[in-house]
């Protein structure tokens, strides 16, 4: 196939590819890189919208590396997200013997009926503060794509 004929990602696009997002420090968050290549279609949910948008115009064989500030993956640090939660709060959205510790994700019931997750940073008998934040708020990240095929 030449060059003029190449497949291009577009935005509905089918395909299979290895990606990886990792820390600017190199560790993986997420790799297909060391299994089978990932299939899937763009707009679909399946990856995050700003990872899809480093993918639009891609030709097919593409090897790129994108580098990503928080403002483009996954947003600031946001203070108003690390707030206090009851300990009477805690025990109503936990088990029955649940047994937190400094790090652990606790789901939430949210009132609108869905459900959000915090990091507990401190806890003791009358409170816990939950940092809501997305764990990798604030973090520059690496995407690296191989196109391996558009379907």
């Amino acid at each position: 196939m030449s060059n003029s004929q190449c497949a291009i990602v577009g935005e509905s696009a089918y395909l299979t590819l290895h990606y990886r997002l990792a820390s600017m420090e190199g560790a993986d968050i997420v790799s297909t890189f060391q299994d089978n290549p990932a299939t899937l279609q763009l707009g679909t949910g399946q990856l995050a919208p700003f990872l899809e948008a480093c993918l639009i115009g891609l030709p097919e064989g593409a090897y790129q590396t994108f580098e990503l500030q928080p403002e483009k993956a996954f947003g600031s640090r946001n203070p108003d997200l690390i707030q206090k939660v009851s300990r009477a709060t805690l025990d109503e959205n936990s088990p029955a013997d649940a047994d937190y510790a400094i790090g652990d994700v606790v789901e939430f019931a949210a009132p609108s009926g869905g459900r959000f997750a915090g990091v507990l940073r401190e806890i003791d008998a009358e409170d816990a503060l939950f940092d809501f934040n997305h764990p990798l708020a604030g973090q520059t990240l690496k995407f690296e794509v191989k196109i391996i095929g558009i379907l």
